[in-house]
C-alpha cells in the first residue's frame, strides 16, 4: 500500500512537472533558457537565440505555485531560494520573461485569474484614510539606512530625467527636479503644496531654488520624521513645514500643487475625489504638476508580488482611467508628457547601487530581504524597458490661459547655479 502511495505521488509529481514545461514553451518563446527540474530533468525554453540563463528549481513544491499563480509564486521562489539562477543573472532572466509575457497569450486559468484580479481591484484599492496609512507604512517606513544605500543624496524616490546619457544619478534627479519646477511656472512667494513629499527634497529644493514657501504632506512617519530634520538643518523652516496628514485633510488655497510618485496610490475609486480636491486647493490661476508612473495600454490589474510584497493597495494607471477624472473635477490639462525608459535607467542606478552595499542591508533585515529587493528592482527596470509602463507628467490648471500656450518657456536655460546647486 505504501510503494502504491509514493508511485502515485511520483507519477502526480511527473505530471506537474510536464504540465509547467508545456505551459512554459508556449509562454517562454523567445530567449534561451534551460530550466533544471526538481527530479534532475531539463527543458529548453525559447528559440535559442540570446544570451543563455540557466534556471534551478529546488523542490518539488515551487511546481504547482508556478502553474497555478505563476507571477506571484516567482517572486516568492526567487526570495526563498527555491528559485535560482546562475550567475544571478535576473536582468537576463526577467528580461526573457517580460518581453514574452508582452507578446504571448497565457493558458486559460491564468486568463480567469488575471480576469478576476482585474474585477477585484477597485476592492483592492480602496484606500480610506486608515489604510491608506498602513499601505504607505508598509513600503516607506521601512529603516532610513535601506534608502541611503541605492537612492541618490536628494533621497529622491521616483523617475529621475536624464537629459543626456552621462549624467548620474544625482544630475538626472536635478534635472527631474528642474523640470517640474519649470512646469509649475514658480515666482517668489508663492504657496506651493507637495502632495506625497518624501523625505523632503522636492519641496526643499523648490523653496531654497524658488523662493516659494512649501507644505508637504506625508503619511510616512519615518518620511516626515527626515524631512523636518532637514529642514531645519538646511535653515529653511521658516520657508518650508511638513505635516503627517493625509491630503484629503489639507486646506488652501495654493498657487500651485506638486505631487511625484504619490497617484500610485491613491487607488483608482478615488481618482475622482483626487481631482476633486486638487481643484478645491488651487487659485483661479493655479497650476498643478502631477507625476506619475503610467501604463501605456489598457488597463490591467497590479501584479500580485508587488501588491503583496512592495506596494499593498497601489496601482499603475492607464492614461485613459486618469483623464476622465481629470475632466469631471473641470479642470484644464494643459499638458501631458510621457517618459520612457528615463525609469528603467533610473532603476539601474538603484539596483547597481543596492548591489553593491548588499551586504549592509543583510545587516539590517536579512538575506530574504536582500533578495526582495533586488527582485523588486529587477522586475521593475524591466517591466520598464521591455514592458508597457512609462512615467506620465500631467500639468493641469482651473483657468484656460494659467500656463503659456506653447512649450518654448519649459526649455529656457536655467541659471547654472540653480543646477549645479540642485545636483550638489
Amino acid at each position: 500500500m505504501i510503494r502504491v502511495k509514493e508511485e502515485n505521488v511520483c507519477e502526480e509529481k511527473f505530471m506537474l512537472q510536464r504540465l509547467l514545461v508545456t505551459n512554459l514553451k508556449s509562454l517562454l518563446r523567445e530567449g534561451n533558457i534551460t530550466l533544471h527540474l526538481p527530479d534532475q530533468s531539463t527543458a529548453r525554453l525559447g528559440d535559442g537565440k540570446g544570451q543563455p540563463v540557466t534556471v534551478r528549481l529546488a523542490h518539488s513544491g515551487i511546481v504547482p505555485r508556478l502553474i497555478v499563480n505563476p507571477e506571484l509564486a516567482l517572486g516568492e521562489g526567487y526570495m526563498n531560494g527555491e528559485i535560482t539562477i546562475d550567475g544571478d543573472d535576473l536582468h537576463g532572466f526577467l528580461g526573457i520573461v517580460v518581453r514574452n509575457v508582452k507578446i504571448q497569450t497565457p493558458v486559460w486559468w491564468i486568463r480567469a485569474i488575471s480576469t478576476l484580479r482585474l474585477f477585484r481591484r477597485r476592492f483592492d484599492q480602496n484606500n480610506f484614510v486608515s489604510a491608506a496609512k498602513r499601505n504607505v507604512s508598509h513600503h516607506y517606513d521601512l529603516s532610513g539606512a535601506l534608502y541611503d544605500l541605492f537612492l541618490d543624496r536628494d533621497r529622491q524616490y521616483s523617475c529621475a530625467y536624464f537629459t543626456r546619457p552621462t549624467d548620474t544619478l544625482d544630475q538626472a534627479q536635478a534635472n527631474k527636479k528642474q523640470h517640474i519646477a519649470a512646469k509649475l511656472l514658480l515666482e517668489p512667494g508663492m504657496r506651493v503644496l507637495d502632495m506625497g513629499c518624501g523625505w523632503g527634497g522636492m519641496a526643499l529644493s523648490l523653496a531654497r531654488d524658488h523662493g516659494v514657501y512649501v507644505l508637504g504632506v506625508t503619511l510616512s512617519e519615518e518620511q516626515y520624521r527626515i524631512a523636518t530634520e532637514r529642514a531645519h538643518a538646511e535653515g529653511l523652516s521658516d520657508r518650508v513645514t511638513f505635516e503627517l496628514c493625509d491630503y484629503r485633510d489639507v486646506s488652501g488655497p495654493f498657487d500651485r500643487i506638486v505631487s511625484v510618485g504619490m497617484f500610485e496610490h491613491v487607488g483608482i475609486p478615488h481618482y475622482n475625489a483626487y481631482f476633486q480636491k486638487v481643484q478645491s486647493l488651487l487659485k483661479p490661476d493655479g497650476v498643478a504638476l502631477v507625476h506619475t508612473i503610467g501604463r501605456c495600454a489598457r488597463p490591467d490589474a497590479t501584479n500580485p508580488w508587488i501588491s503583496k510584497y512592495i506596494f499593498p493597495g497601489g496601482y499603475v494607471p492607464a492614461m485613459s482611467e486618469v483623464l476622465p477624472a481629470i475632466e469631471n473635477a473641470n479642470l484644464w490639462l494643459d499638458d501631458v508628457e510621457c517618459w520612457r525608459l528615463h525609469y528603467a535607467k533610473t532603476l539601474r542606478h538603484w539596483f547597481d547601487r543596492f548591489q553593491s552595499n548588499s551586504e549592509k542591508a543583510a545587516q539590517i533585515y536579512d538575506d530574504r530581504f536582500v533578495r526582495m529587493w533586488r527582485f523588486y528592482l529587477v522586475a521593475s527596470e524591466q517591466t520598464f524597458r521591455f514592458g508597457r509602463q512609462a512615467v506620465f507628467q500631467f500639468q493641469i490648471s482651473r483657468r484656460q490661459d494659467a500656463v503659456p500656450l506653447t512649450r518654448d518657456y519649459l526649455y529656457e536655460k536655467a541659471p547654472a547655479s540653480k543646477l549645479s546647486h540642485a545636483a550638489e
